[in-house]
């Protein structure tokens, strides 16, 4: 298993930047989840941002395609579609 748990059964609610949000919450979502209660009122600069990803990345190897699609996406919100 790669982090979704089962498939969605609930509703779709909007999230950031347009998003779909499926409803019930998936494995993965509940580190998003805890994260946001956490640490939701703290404001970071993308500059600490990548820090911290590349530390992940140092001490988790194996994630380090996924945190690179991850920080390729982020930097390339604002980018115009080319479809």
């Amino acid at each position: 298993m790669h982090g979704r748990a089962a498939p969605p059964s609930g509703g779709v609610r909007p999230g950031r930047f347009g998003a779909p949000i499926l409803d019930p919450m998936y494995f993965t979502d509940r580190g998003i989840e805890e994260l946001e209660k956490r640490r939701g009122q703290e404001e970071v600069t993308f500059e600490w941002l990548a820090e911290q990803l590349r530390t992940f990345v140092d001490l988790n190897p194996d994630f380090e395609v996924p945190v690179e699609r991850l920080a390729t996406w982020l930097a390339r919100l604002d980018d115009e579609d080319d479809d």
